[in-house]
């Protein structure tokens, strides 16, 4: 539960009960694709109980899922079957099919091809902690938690957020801690990092299951690459990626986390105990390692903000090696 974490936070406006996120949820909840629909989209049930509530809290930290479902059918054999229609026509009627009437072609050909495809689906869970105002979406990439974040300002009246920014980048924070060999208080820097060039090159050095305690990773840093990823661990019960978009990936626990834990403890509720309660310890430690967080925006109601400009570099650093959720 919770590999990757991209972190909002929550408008200060947005107030509503469990009762009244259920019932909204419930207007938008998950319905199968239909024969010739490409994509389907809602809120299914965190638990995975059919007919359950969509809404789940546990500790207080309320969960929820996303469901995504998306049929396709393969460009290779649109293009031979458009290619095929559009022979057809040229030897009836004498005349070779312009892009318009092709593209045409190629939506009539999908729409009968669809309910002979393969489906994909793929859930994304959500977590909210109503204490912290803070919204967390597991998802490996921004495009995919900008989807879920749509979704919530569609269903939930008044819902608002923006993705948390802190007063020190990571990028500086890790260049810092690199180079110093000196990692905030209560975090260790594990084996693990990414080293991108800012100028025209984009040379990256990727270094896995290797120490980064040696001169060779600081002259990197002296000639101008910037570290985008760097592996952390937290008071040896958390290990993570910290992104240089602030994403937390590959998240793990270490066994010291599940000591005094029987077998009979495990399902959907300790899952999520055991997630959150250590998460909720850790974040703000690291939102502390990056200098605390930057002034909060005045997120006005209904509304959900775009995500702050970040460069080029950054936005293909965060998707590089996204897997998509199916």
């Amino acid at each position: 539960m919770f590999k990757n974490l991209i972190v909002y936070r929550l408008g200060e406006g947005w107030t509503a009960s469990m009762e009244q996120v259920e019932a909204a949820l419930d207007k938008a909840r998950y319905v199968e694709c239909g024969a010739s629909q490409e994509k389907a989209v809602g809120w299914v049930e965190p638990r995975g109980e059919a007919h359950g509530p969509l809404l789940e809290s546990v500790g207080g930290q309320w969960i929820l899922k996303f469901m995504i479902e998306v049929k396709s059918v393969p460009g290779s054999v649109l293009n031979r079957k458009a290619k095929e229609r559009a022979q057809q026509i040229e030897q009836t009627t004498g005349r070779k099919p312009g892009k318009k009437e092709t593209k045409e072609l190629k939506e009539e050909i999908k729409l009968s091809l669809l309910p002979m495809a393969f489906s994909k689906q793929g859930s994304v869970l959500v977590w909210i902690d109503q204490a912290a105002r803070l919204l967390m979406i597991e998802a490996g990439s921004q495009g995919r938690a900008d989807e879920v974040v749509t979704a919530l300002v569609k269903s939930l009246d008044g819902f608002a957020v923006a993705l948390l920014d802190t007063q020190i980048s990571p990028v500086s924070a890790m260049a810092e801690w690199l180079t110093t060999q000196e990692p905030p208080a209560g975090f260790a820097i594990e084996q693990e990092c990414e080293l991108k060039a800012a100028d025209e090159s984009k040379s990256v050095v990727r270094y896995a299951r290797h120490p980064l305690d040696n001169d060779e990773v600081k002259q990197h840093i002296a000639q101008g690459k910037l570290p985008t990823r760097l592996a952390l661990s937290w008071d040896d019960r958390v290990s993570f990626m910290l992104t240089e978009g602030m994403q937390i990936k590959k998240i793990s626990f270490q066994d010291v986390v599940f000591e005094g834990k029987s077998a009979d403890d495990g399902g959907f509720d300790a899952d999520v105990a055991i997630a959150t309660g250590e998460l909720v310890q850790m974040l703000p430690d690291l939102i502390n390692a990056l200098g605390g967080e930057a002034q909060r925006p005045s997120l006005a109601p209904a509304e959900a903000p775009p995500a702050p400009a970040a460069s080029s570099s950054a936005a293909s650093a965060a998707d590089e090696d996204d897997s998509p959720p199916f």
